[in-house]
Protein backbone atom coordinates (compact mmCIF):
# COMPACT_ATOMS: atom_id res chain seq x y z
CA UNK A 1 0.00 0.00 0.00
CA UNK A 2 1.51 3.30 -1.09
CA UNK A 3 -1.20 5.91 -0.46
CA UNK A 4 -3.89 6.24 2.19
CA UNK A 5 -6.50 9.00 2.16
CA UNK A 6 -8.02 9.84 5.54
CA UNK A 7 -11.23 11.85 5.40
CA UNK A 8 -11.83 14.54 8.02
CA UNK A 9 -14.52 17.05 8.84
CA UNK A 10 -12.39 19.96 9.99
CA UNK A 11 -15.22 21.31 12.14
CA UNK A 12 -15.61 18.03 14.06
CA UNK A 13 -12.14 16.52 13.80
CA UNK A 14 -11.95 12.79 14.52
CA UNK A 15 -8.84 11.90 16.50
CA UNK A 16 -9.75 8.20 16.21
CA UNK A 17 -9.61 8.41 12.42
CA UNK A 18 -6.26 10.20 12.71
CA UNK A 19 -4.86 7.49 14.99
CA UNK A 20 -6.01 4.61 12.76
CA UNK A 21 -4.62 6.43 9.72
CA UNK A 22 -1.23 7.25 11.22
CA UNK A 23 -0.75 3.75 12.61
CA UNK A 24 -1.60 2.03 9.32
CA UNK A 25 0.50 4.52 7.34
CA UNK A 26 3.49 3.91 9.61
CA UNK A 27 3.18 0.13 9.27
CA UNK A 28 2.83 0.25 5.48
CA UNK A 29 5.28 3.14 4.90
CA UNK A 30 2.53 4.83 2.89
CA UNK A 31 1.91 8.46 2.03
CA UNK A 32 -0.96 9.72 4.19
CA UNK A 33 -3.23 12.25 2.53
CA UNK A 34 -5.36 14.23 4.95
CA UNK A 35 -8.52 15.08 3.03
CA UNK A 36 -10.21 17.95 4.84
CA UNK A 37 -13.72 18.10 3.51
CA UNK A 38 -15.87 21.18 3.41
CA UNK A 39 -19.11 21.91 1.65
CA UNK A 40 -20.50 25.24 0.51
CA UNK A 41 -23.72 24.46 2.40
CA UNK A 42 -22.14 23.18 5.64
CA UNK A 43 -21.22 25.40 8.59
CA UNK A 44 -21.10 25.03 12.36
CA UNK A 45 -23.78 27.69 12.79
CA UNK A 46 -27.42 28.12 11.78
CA UNK A 47 -29.58 30.93 10.49
CA UNK A 48 -30.46 32.25 13.95
CA UNK A 49 -26.78 32.74 14.83
CA UNK A 50 -26.49 35.29 12.01
CA UNK A 51 -29.44 37.46 13.05
CA UNK A 52 -28.77 40.88 14.56
CA UNK A 53 -31.02 43.77 15.49
CA UNK A 54 -31.50 44.63 11.81
CA UNK A 55 -32.04 41.06 10.57
CA UNK A 56 -29.22 39.09 8.96
CA UNK A 57 -25.98 40.67 10.16
CA UNK A 58 -23.08 40.63 7.72
CA UNK A 59 -20.72 41.34 10.61
CA UNK A 60 -22.00 38.33 12.55
CA UNK A 61 -21.84 36.14 9.46
CA UNK A 62 -18.23 37.09 8.74
CA UNK A 63 -17.28 36.46 12.36
CA UNK A 64 -18.89 33.01 12.27
CA UNK A 65 -17.21 32.14 8.98
CA UNK A 66 -13.84 33.23 10.37
CA UNK A 67 -14.40 31.06 13.45
CA UNK A 68 -15.15 28.03 11.24
CA UNK A 69 -12.03 28.70 9.19
CA UNK A 70 -9.89 28.92 12.33
CA UNK A 71 -11.34 25.61 13.57
CA UNK A 72 -10.47 23.92 10.28
CA UNK A 73 -6.95 25.39 10.30
CA UNK A 74 -6.39 24.04 13.82
CA UNK A 75 -7.48 20.56 12.66
CA UNK A 76 -4.98 20.68 9.78
CA UNK A 77 -2.21 21.70 12.20
CA UNK A 78 -3.04 18.77 14.47
CA UNK A 79 -2.93 16.38 11.49
CA UNK A 80 0.47 17.69 10.35
CA UNK A 81 1.89 17.60 13.88
CA UNK A 82 0.76 13.98 14.38
CA UNK A 83 2.29 12.91 11.07
CA UNK A 84 5.56 14.64 11.88
CA UNK A 85 5.70 13.00 15.30
CA UNK A 86 5.09 9.58 13.71
CA UNK A 87 7.61 10.22 10.92
CA UNK A 88 4.97 9.75 8.21
CA UNK A 89 5.11 11.24 4.71
CA UNK A 90 1.96 13.30 4.37
CA UNK A 91 0.04 15.79 2.32
CA UNK A 92 -3.10 17.85 2.89
CA UNK A 93 -5.98 18.30 0.45
CA UNK A 94 -8.41 21.11 1.22
CA UNK A 95 -11.50 20.23 -0.79
CA UNK A 96 -14.06 23.01 -0.73
CA UNK A 97 -16.96 22.35 -3.08
CA UNK A 98 -19.18 19.30 -2.57
CA UNK A 99 -17.71 16.96 0.01
CA UNK A 100 -18.94 13.62 -1.34
CA UNK A 101 -17.89 14.39 -4.92
CA UNK A 102 -14.45 15.48 -3.75
CA UNK A 103 -13.96 12.36 -1.62
CA UNK A 104 -15.10 10.01 -4.37
CA UNK A 105 -12.55 11.62 -6.68
CA UNK A 106 -9.87 11.13 -4.01
CA UNK A 107 -10.76 7.43 -3.89
CA UNK A 108 -9.82 7.03 -7.56
CA UNK A 109 -6.24 7.97 -6.73
CA UNK A 110 -5.86 6.16 -3.39
CA UNK A 111 -5.19 2.60 -2.30
CA UNK A 112 -7.41 2.99 0.74
CA UNK A 113 -9.82 5.57 2.20
CA UNK A 114 -10.24 5.75 5.97
CA UNK A 115 -13.33 7.45 7.37
CA UNK A 116 -15.17 7.56 10.67
CA UNK A 117 -18.56 5.85 10.72
CA UNK A 118 -20.06 9.01 12.23
CA UNK A 119 -18.78 11.45 9.58
CA UNK A 120 -21.88 13.27 8.36
CA UNK A 121 -20.71 16.64 6.98
CA UNK A 122 -23.69 18.07 8.79
CA UNK A 123 -24.45 19.94 12.00
CA UNK A 124 -27.01 17.33 12.93
CA UNK A 125 -26.47 14.02 14.66
CA UNK A 126 -27.53 10.90 12.77
CA UNK A 127 -27.20 7.14 13.07
CA UNK A 128 -24.08 5.32 11.92
CA UNK A 129 -23.12 4.76 9.25
CA UNK A 130 -24.32 8.18 8.17
CA UNK A 131 -25.88 8.83 4.75
CA UNK A 132 -22.57 10.45 3.79
CA UNK A 133 -20.58 7.31 4.64
CA UNK A 134 -23.12 5.04 2.93
CA UNK A 135 -22.83 7.06 -0.27
CA UNK A 136 -19.05 6.83 -0.13
CA UNK A 137 -19.20 3.05 0.37
CA UNK A 138 -21.57 2.61 -2.54
CA UNK A 139 -19.46 4.51 -5.07
CA UNK A 140 -15.83 4.49 -3.85
CA UNK A 141 -13.19 3.41 -6.36
CA UNK A 142 -10.95 1.79 -3.74
CA UNK A 143 -11.45 -0.17 -0.51
CA UNK A 144 -12.75 1.79 2.47
CA UNK A 145 -11.93 1.31 6.15
CA UNK A 146 -14.80 2.57 8.30
CA UNK A 147 -13.58 3.21 11.84
CA UNK A 148 -15.35 3.77 15.17
CA UNK A 149 -15.21 6.90 17.30
CA UNK A 150 -12.57 5.49 19.66
CA UNK A 151 -9.22 4.02 18.60
CA UNK A 152 -8.21 0.48 19.53
CA UNK A 153 -5.04 -1.17 18.26
CA UNK A 154 -5.78 -3.93 15.73
CA UNK A 155 -4.92 -7.29 17.26
CA UNK A 156 -7.28 -9.71 15.48
CA UNK A 157 -8.96 -10.09 12.07
CA UNK A 158 -12.38 -11.58 11.24
CA UNK A 159 -13.14 -12.29 7.58
CA UNK A 160 -16.79 -12.65 6.55
CA UNK A 161 -17.15 -15.24 3.77
CA UNK A 162 -20.31 -16.19 1.89
CA UNK A 163 -19.07 -18.12 -1.13
CA UNK A 164 -19.52 -15.25 -3.57
CA UNK A 165 -16.57 -13.74 -5.49
CA UNK A 166 -17.09 -10.43 -3.72
CA UNK A 167 -16.19 -11.82 -0.31
CA UNK A 168 -13.05 -13.49 -1.72
CA UNK A 169 -12.10 -10.28 -3.51
CA UNK A 170 -12.28 -8.43 -0.20
CA UNK A 171 -9.79 -10.90 1.30
CA UNK A 172 -7.46 -10.38 -1.66
CA UNK A 173 -7.57 -6.60 -1.36
CA UNK A 174 -7.11 -6.70 2.40
CA UNK A 175 -4.13 -9.03 2.07
CA UNK A 176 -2.51 -6.98 -0.70
CA UNK A 177 -2.97 -3.69 1.17
CA UNK A 178 -2.16 -4.84 4.70
CA UNK A 179 0.23 -7.81 4.53
CA UNK A 180 1.74 -6.63 7.82
CA UNK A 181 -1.42 -7.94 9.57
CA UNK A 182 -1.01 -11.52 8.27
CA UNK A 183 0.41 -12.78 11.53
CA UNK A 184 -2.54 -11.67 13.62
CA UNK A 185 -5.08 -14.28 14.80
CA UNK A 186 -7.54 -14.64 11.89
CA UNK A 187 -11.03 -16.11 11.87
CA UNK A 188 -13.06 -16.96 8.73
CA UNK A 189 -16.78 -16.70 9.50
CA UNK A 190 -19.51 -18.25 7.36
CA UNK A 191 -23.15 -17.75 8.27
CA UNK A 192 -25.16 -20.70 7.01
CA UNK A 193 -28.73 -19.43 6.81
CA UNK A 194 -31.76 -21.72 7.01
CA UNK A 195 -31.62 -22.43 3.27
CA UNK A 196 -27.81 -22.66 3.04
CA UNK A 197 -25.55 -25.71 3.23
CA UNK A 198 -23.91 -26.29 6.58
CA UNK A 199 -20.45 -26.59 5.07
CA UNK A 200 -18.35 -23.81 3.55
CA UNK A 201 -19.20 -23.08 -0.10
CA UNK A 202 -16.29 -24.23 -2.31
CA UNK A 203 -14.77 -25.66 0.84
CA UNK A 204 -11.56 -27.02 -0.71
CA UNK A 205 -10.86 -23.93 -2.81
CA UNK A 206 -11.44 -21.31 -0.13
CA UNK A 207 -9.37 -23.18 2.46
CA UNK A 208 -6.57 -23.64 -0.07
CA UNK A 209 -6.63 -19.90 -0.84
CA UNK A 210 -6.79 -18.81 2.80
CA UNK A 211 -4.00 -21.21 3.75
CA UNK A 212 -1.67 -19.43 1.29
CA UNK A 213 -2.13 -16.12 3.12
CA UNK A 214 -3.35 -16.99 6.62
CA UNK A 215 -2.14 -20.52 7.37
CA UNK A 216 -3.17 -20.36 11.03
CA UNK A 217 -6.73 -19.13 10.34
CA UNK A 218 -9.61 -20.78 12.15
CA UNK A 219 -13.08 -21.35 10.66
CA UNK A 220 -16.46 -20.69 12.25
CA UNK A 221 -19.81 -21.68 10.75
CA UNK A 222 -22.86 -19.94 12.21
CA UNK A 223 -26.39 -21.33 12.02
CA UNK A 224 -29.77 -19.64 12.14
CA UNK A 225 -30.92 -16.42 10.51
CA UNK A 226 -27.89 -14.93 8.78
CA UNK A 227 -28.11 -11.32 9.91
CA UNK A 228 -28.88 -12.08 13.53
CA UNK A 229 -26.24 -14.82 13.74
CA UNK A 230 -23.52 -12.53 12.37
CA UNK A 231 -24.40 -9.63 14.63
CA UNK A 232 -24.52 -11.81 17.75
CA UNK A 233 -21.19 -13.43 16.90
CA UNK A 234 -19.38 -10.20 16.06
CA UNK A 235 -20.70 -8.34 19.09
CA UNK A 236 -18.74 -10.80 21.21
CA UNK A 237 -15.47 -9.75 19.62
CA UNK A 238 -13.17 -7.22 21.26
CA UNK A 239 -12.82 -3.64 19.96
CA UNK A 240 -9.32 -4.66 18.83
CA UNK A 241 -10.84 -6.74 16.00
CA UNK A 242 -10.89 -5.67 12.35
CA UNK A 243 -13.75 -7.05 10.21
CA UNK A 244 -13.25 -7.71 6.48
CA UNK A 245 -16.24 -7.91 4.14
CA UNK A 246 -17.15 -7.41 0.49
CA UNK A 247 -19.92 -6.38 -1.92
CA UNK A 248 -21.22 -3.08 -0.66
CA UNK A 249 -21.98 -1.76 -4.15
CA UNK A 250 -25.57 -1.03 -5.16
CA UNK A 251 -27.31 -3.99 -6.75
CA UNK A 252 -25.01 -6.51 -5.07
CA UNK A 253 -26.31 -10.06 -5.29
CA UNK A 254 -24.56 -11.33 -2.19
CA UNK A 255 -27.21 -12.54 0.23
CA UNK A 256 -24.99 -11.88 3.24
CA UNK A 257 -23.28 -8.64 2.47
CA UNK A 258 -25.84 -6.48 0.71
CA UNK A 259 -25.79 -2.82 1.70
CA UNK A 260 -28.28 -3.16 4.56
CA UNK A 261 -26.17 -5.92 6.14
CA UNK A 262 -23.04 -3.76 6.06
CA UNK A 263 -25.00 -0.81 7.44
CA UNK A 264 -26.23 -2.84 10.38
CA UNK A 265 -22.82 -4.28 11.17
CA UNK A 266 -21.17 -0.86 11.11
CA UNK A 267 -24.01 0.51 13.21
CA UNK A 268 -23.74 -2.05 16.02
CA UNK A 269 -20.02 -2.86 16.06
CA UNK A 270 -17.32 -0.88 17.83
CA UNK A 271 -14.63 -2.17 15.47
CA UNK A 272 -13.12 -1.01 12.16
CA UNK A 273 -14.72 -2.58 9.08
CA UNK A 274 -12.78 -3.04 5.82
CA UNK A 275 -15.06 -3.06 2.75
CA UNK A 276 -13.99 -3.71 -0.84
CA UNK A 277 -16.05 -3.70 -4.03
CA UNK A 278 -16.11 -6.42 -6.62
CA UNK A 279 -17.45 -4.67 -9.69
Amino acid sequence: MKKISAAFDGLKFSEATLEYATNLSAQSHALLSGVFLTDILYHSFNLYDMIGSQGISKTKLNRLLEKDEATREQAVKLFKKSCKTAGISNTVHLDDQFAIDDLLKESIYSDLVIIGAAEAMSRYQTHTPTPFVRELLADASCPVLVVPQAYHAIERVVVLYDGHPSSVFAVKMFNYLMPFLRNLPTEIVYAAGPASPGSLPDDVLIKEFIRCHYPEAIYTTLTGETEQALIMHLQKTSPNTLVVMGAYNRGAVSRMFKSSMADKLIGVLNTPVFIAHHR
